[in-house]
């Protein structure tokens, strides 16, 4: 389908943060093919949508869930989002797990959320592989909704791992046993890429020499230390669940260690290191702020983290873990934006700043010539104002959702 939506205020969200007044979005082939100042003609073919008095924004990026993968409408049989047999579990793939008739996405288009970051929860120290989606497709395949899988490695510090496995006596009962671990986990991946970098020199020198009978054996293969491999060369980056300040600077620590691609994950005390963060670059997906008090390590949350880690300089984003429903995500930059955080930078939070921390900002979270068509049609601004309501969701250039 083509679409001109015309007459929006385009809050465009790249990099000049464009404001577009009375201006118009033309939609093909899934993609923003252009975008007209007011009084440009609109070419013939395009089916006319009229935004007049509305405000368009790119659909919400929810840089941190497990939506897809926890549908309570079925009970247990709909959680599928904790291994919880072993510590150490990189192996496993959300995009196994996702079903595309869990309620949640259909909710997230309403809420203005088209693209979510969804994997495996935090009660392993590595938990397995993420996947970005978008949350609207014409089929029921996930292969049409995925975007990018694997797009991070899930590994998590503090409370979590520690009950599960310390109920049990196992390791890891103590944070010092989460840091071993994780170090373990990616020691032995290192020494399994050298067995094989190994083989393949062997391999090749006795190739070259004619030597058949030289060639060795290839290495047993191994899928968690084969994807950690790949975590350790940088092709995947690692998303680390921690709360507490103590927490966070040891995921920096153990980043640092093995030189991996970090994003702090929650962050909920990264107001009390803001300065620490902005200076090692390390990007936060800060959230879900609205919950309360369920584990210690929650007893200073607070909606005033992100607009301290702006000030700080730290680059994040606003997520909501599984809190509240995404068809409420709406409330998290309102609630960002009530305490402290300016408008402009709260918008940001859930668009283009969360797609690139994701590393998909060249294809989604801001309205741009040949992104992707992923677009909300607001009665009014949806940060600054939070019963601002969603009139017509666009994904991937297909109407996913329209107020009746």
């Amino acid at each position: 389908m083509t679409y001109a939506i015309k007459n929006g205020k385009i809050y465009s969200c790249d990099h000049k943060d464009s404001i577009i007044e009375n201006g118009t979005i033309l939609i093909a082939d899934g993609k923003i093919k252009s975008i007209l100042a007011e009084g440009e003609t609109i070419p013939a073919g395009f089916e006319i949508i009229d935004a007049q008095g509305k405000i368009i924004t790119p659909g919400f990026v929810n840089s941190h869930t497990h939506e897809g993968v926890y549908n309570g409408t079925v009970g247990e049989m709909g959680f599928d989002v904790n291994e919880m047999v072993n510590p150490v579990t990189p192996m496993v793939r959300v995009m196994d797990a996702i079903n595309t008739e869990d309620p949640a996405l259909m909710e997230a288009v309403k809420g203005g959320v088209t693209t979510i970051n969804t994997g495996p929860g935090s009660a392993n120290v590595i938990g397995g592989q993420f996947a970005l989606i978008k949350t609207f497709a014409k089929t029921k395949m996930v292969e049409d909704y995925i975007i990018k899988a694997p797009s991070a490695m899930k590994a998590a510090l503090g409370e979590n791992p520690k009950r599960v496995y310390g109920r049990d006596k196992k390791m890891p009962m103590t944070r010092m046993g989460i840091a071993a671990v994780f170090r373990k986990a990616f020691i032995d991946a290192q020494a399994y890429g050298n067995k094989w970098d190994e083989y393949y020199t062997k391999k090749k020198q006795a190739e070259e020499k004619q030597e058949i009978d030289k060639i060795p054996s290839e290495p047993d293969r191994d899928l968690d230390k084969e994807i950690l491999l790949k975590v350790l060369k940088r092709e995947i980056p690692i998303h680390i669940h921690c709360h507490q300040h103590n927490d966070i600077t040891t995921a920096v620590r153990l980043a640092e260690e093995f030189n991996l691609d970090l994003m702090i994950v929650h962050c909920t005390e990264g107001h009390k290191i803001a300065e620490f963060l902005a200076e090692k670059k390390i990007p936060v997906s800060v959230g879900p702020s609205i919950v309360g008090y369920e584990k210690s390590e929650l007893r200073d949350i607070s909606f005033e983290t992100p607009g301290i880690l702006h000030k700080a300089g730290v680059k994040f984003s606003i997520q909501s873990d599984t809190f509240p429903r995404l068809l409420y995500f709406q409330i998290l930059p309102c609630m960002a934006v009530k305490n402290g955080l300016p408008i402009n930078a709260a918008l940001r939070a859930v668009t283009i700043d969360a797609a690139e921390m994701c590393g998909i900002g060249d294809r989604v979270g801001s309205l741009e010539v040949g992104k992707d068509a992923d677009l909300i049609i607001w009665s009014d601004h949806p940060v600054a104002n939070f019963y601002a309501e969603n009139e017509m969701t666009f994904v991937s250039g297909e109407i996913a959702y329209k107020k009746e």
